[in-house]
């Protein structure tokens, strides 16, 4: 069902929201002080033409400096990515099948604002970090 979900949602949302990620990333990459905000957009980006199956945990000591570049992030880019997710999910509850679309379109949105800090790990193991 995840896959089935997944090819529907790169189709309608996926695709574009992954570009937005990536134009971000490279924005973010010009300057040597932005890059690990670069480094956050790409993954994001992956975690976005994938979503289902997956799902955002907090990164076990992250400190200081990812409330200070979450901060940023948001003035930056966030709140156009997060604006970005709500535009998309808008259109897909029209159709009952865009229902779970929009809804994990909505759930995009904390990461989308705040992506310091968190990992992206299956949903098998929602509590672990990768490689653990």
């Amino acid at each position: 069902m995840n896959t089935l979900l997944n090819l529907i949602w790169l189709v309608f949302a996926g695709l574009w929201l992954a570009l937005g990620y990536v134009a971000a990333g490279v924005v973010c990459c010009v300057l040597v002080v932005t890059i690990p905000f670069g480094i956050a957009s790409f993954r994001i980006a992956s975690y976005v033409l994938w979503p289902f199956g997956r799902t955002v945990v907090d990164r076990p000591g992250a400190g200081a400096w990812s409330t200070i570049g979450n901060v940023v992030w948001v003035l930056v880019a966030g709140i156009w990515l997060a604006i970005g997710h709500v535009v998309t999910a808008v259109p897909l509850f029209v159709s009952i099948i865009g229902i779970p679309m929009g809804i994990a379109n909505l759930k995009l949105i904390p990461v989308s604002l705040l992506p310091l800090g968190k990992e992206i790990v299956p949903t098998s193991r929602p509590f672990a970090a990768p490689g653990r």
